[in-house]
């Protein structure tokens, strides 16, 4: 009993110190001894400005996203209307 116990002391110290070390880990002892991050009035603003700019963001994507099928359909036309001429010369030149 004493060995098993010795051996799971020997990898548990380590593994403890490793993991209290973690910057998480340091993250919670702050947060532990200062309380909360602000007031609950700063969090709800906070979080308001952050679902505003989500929200901005995504309309932007997706502006850049309607830009970017038009410019590919463009210069697919445009490489179709290229290749037809160029096809439509070499048989005049044949």
């Amino acid at each position: 009993m004493f060995p098993e116990l010795f051996l799971i002391l020997v990898i548990l110290i380590p593994l403890f110190a490793v993991v209290l070390e973690s910057p998480v880990a340091q993250a919670i002892a702050t947060r532990l001894e200062h309380g909360t991050n602000g007031e609950p009035e700063q969090t709800i603003d906070r979080v308001a400005h952050l679902e505003a700019e989500v929200d901005r963001l995504t309309n932007e994507l997706m502006r850049l996203k309607e830009e970017s099928q038009f410019l590919h359909r463009l210069l697919t036309e445009r490489s179709r209307t290229e290749s037809g001429a160029n096809v439509l010369l070499r048989e005049e030149d044949g």
